[in-house]
């Protein structure tokens, strides 16, 4: 069996994102993630498992018999979360999901309260959380950094797993791991998650939700992709050749109502100025035919659905929120699901999970 410890950081960084997965995998053997960095590491049965994983525990935390046998799995584990970049919706969603399964949590949301104020490296910093955590939950502008320590806590005397919460602008896998689960529910009663289109819209470019689902996407049937961006934000190379690679169909645009009026499914982005080289680049940029409203609304289909990652601006209308078809509050409250069922699956609950009441 692959790893960490069996290959040196310049070898296992140049390896192909997929070559890595057998690396990042539990030691017992199960294919399940020890470290979750890159979309990569997930195939069809992998993300079968995780869905499964995930709507036990969403029902069994209905029941207090169920939700108390949940808190009793991790209270023996502390996680970190160490989001130095930004976030409300991911930290809580993950925070979430350690308390269902009664991990103990520790937090740095701002540098400038910790030892980097100092001038320690971001490096010394997750080897110093790693003396007193048992899993480090990051998120991190440092593109790379999620892989690196990864590799680092392995090849020390306190090997503890990661887990990616987004990494600069190329992964971020938890996020990919709700929005598929929130597709195929709700395909679910439909035909499921296959022969489907699927639309992205706004930074494409800049967007690593964006990167990580085209990825997943390629695991399901029959997935057409349609990319909807003007010309600056529109998908960058990387994610067409992993599509050619795949044998996908894929369609770049700039017009979001005629890509509406095909799909199953449209994923709204935000603009992602702070990667802005330069302050007000991004607003240079018009996006005024980029934005979901009452028009496209009437385009979707009947069974069609709207996603947003969230934050958002003003590129989804507020008259859309209360359409059957609006998903993006559910996309939010399933990454609590879906990350419990990753934490769980990570430290091997998942049989105790799926055969509880049995």
């Amino acid at each position: 069996m692959a790893k960490l410890t069996d290959i040196s950081w310049e070898d296992f960084q140049a390896l192909p994102l997929e070559s890595k997965r057998p690396y990042l995998e539990r030691p017992e053997g199960d294919g399940a993630p020890y470290h979750t960095l890159f979309a990569q590491q997930f195939d069809k049965p992998l993300l079968e498992r995780l869905t499964s994983l995930a709507n036990r525990i969403r029902f069994m935390s209905k029941t207090k018999e169920g939700a108390l046998f949940l808190k009793s799995l991790l209270p023996h584990k502390r996680a970190m979360l160490y989001f130095s970049q930004p976030s409300s919706r991911t930290f809580l969603s993950h925070l979430a999901a350690c308390q269902i399964l009664g991990l103990t949590t520790g937090s740095v949301r701002d540098s400038t309260t910790s030892s980097e104020f100092k001038g320690e490296s971001k490096e010394d910093s997750i080897r110093t959380f790693s003396s007193y955590f048992d899993m480090i939950i990051m998120r991190t502008t440092d593109k790379g950094l999620a892989e690196k320590m990864s590799w680092e806590l392995s090849n020390s005397s306190r090997p503890i797993p990661i887990l990616n919460a987004g990494s600069g602008k190329d992964q971020h896998p938890t996020q990919a791991l709700l929005d598929i689960y929130t597709l195929i529910r709700s395909f679910e009663n439909n035909g499921g998650l296959k022969d489907r289109t699927i639309t992205f819209c706004g930074d494409l470019m800049r967007g690593r939700t964006v990167r990580s689902l085209s990825y997943l996407l390629t695991n399901f049937e029959n997935i057409r992709q349609i990319f909807v961006a003007p010309p600056q934000l529109q998908v960058p190379d990387d994610v067409i050749e992993i599509l050619k690679a795949h044998n996908v169909e894929y369609m770049i645009s700039d017009n979001l109502k005629e890509a509406t009026a095909i799909s199953d499914a449209v994923y709204m982005t935000r603009i992602q100025d702070e990667w802005d080289e330069s302050k007000g680049e991004s607003k240079k940029i018009d996006v005024s035919n980029f934005k979901f409203g009452a028009e496209e609304l009437k385009l979707l289909p009947k069974t069609g659905v709207i996603m947003h990652p969230l934050p958002r601006r003003d590129e989804i209308a507020t008259c859309c929120d209360h359409d059957p078809r609006a998903m993006y509050w559910r996309q939010m409250r399933n990454g609590m699901w879906i990350r419990s069922a990753l934490i769980a699956m990570t430290f091997g609950f998942e049989k105790q999970i799926m055969c509880f009441g049995a």
